[in-house]
């Protein structure tokens, strides 16, 4: 099979943010790694290749350092990457970027595709299924099992409250990976050295430019909540501090 695996670099975790000026995103100045369900995709796609044999394309959009995430790909065992490389794509919505991602693999034919569920910068969780949509296929998400038959595959759906969905698809076929799918393996010695040579074709903007939009979404500002504190001590006997307790329940904070 040949899959397509959609990967995004966002900030660490555990990185310690700042606004940007105009308050509309963070400082570019802070750590970057890859998006968390993105590398179960990644470690999904790698899996399938491994038992029915094929191809695995890592793509990222972004600015030139997004490309550490394709060169951890190609350590781990993808066998090339593409990179929408600019910075204007790092300000595009989620469907102004399923749309470059479908200008740039137009003369591809994949039988998969994988997103991860969605990013933790943005967390919209719509780019993978509108990729689907532009590119006419089926698609499902919060994919938990992939299993190929005669057929095409057979996947396994998180639902809520503990319930799953298992559902018939045919190829080809987009996919939203849920973390925890399987378990990340590491990118051996061997592997990081043959990611040196591994072709990785970059698609500049200007070669998607006419499927590119004006973004649907738009941030107008982000803040950070400003932290206060309003102690009030109620005095008085157990019984009336009981009754002023009540009230200011029922009137003031209107939760009883």
């Amino acid at each position: 099979m040949k899959i397509l695996v959609c990967m995004k670099q966002v900030p660490q975790k555990d990185a310690p943010l700042k606004l940007n000026e105009a308050g509309t995103w963070i400082r570019e100045d802070v750590q970057y790694e890859v998006n968390e369900p993105d590398a179960y995709a990644l470690e999904e796609a790698l899996r399938q290749k491994e038992k029915h044999t094929g191809e695995v394309v890592a793509l990222t959009a972004g600015p030139a350092r997004a490309q550490q995430v394709l060169r951890e790909a190609l350590a781990k065992g993808a066998d090339r990457a593409i990179h929408l490389e600019d910075d204007k794509f790092a300000g595009l919505d989620a469907y102004n970027t399923a749309r470059a991602i479908g200008a740039a693999i137009k003369d591809e034919k994949f039988d998969l595709i994988f997103t991860g569920l969605q990013s933790d910068d943005y967390g919209y969780a719509q780019t993978g299924v509108i990729l689907a949509q532009i590119l006419g296929w089926p698609h499902a998400t919060i994919i938990m099992h992939i299993e190929k038959n005669a057929d095409g595959i057979r996947v396994k759906r998180e639902l809520e409250a503990g319930f799953f969905q298992y559902v018939d698809m045919p190829l080809p076929a987009v996919l939203t990976i849920q973390s925890g799918i399987n378990k990340l393996r590491y990118a051996t010695l061997i592997g990081i050295k043959q990611a040196k040579n591994k072709p990785m074709r970059k698609v500049a903007m200007a070669e998607v430019e006419s499927a590119v939009g004006a973004n649907l979404q738009k941030i107008e500002r982000l803040y950070v909540p400003q932290k206060t504190k309003n102690t009030e001590v109620l005095e008085g006997p157990p019984a009336e501090v009981a009754k002023k307790l009540v009230e200011k329940f029922k009137n003031e904070l209107r939760v009883i």
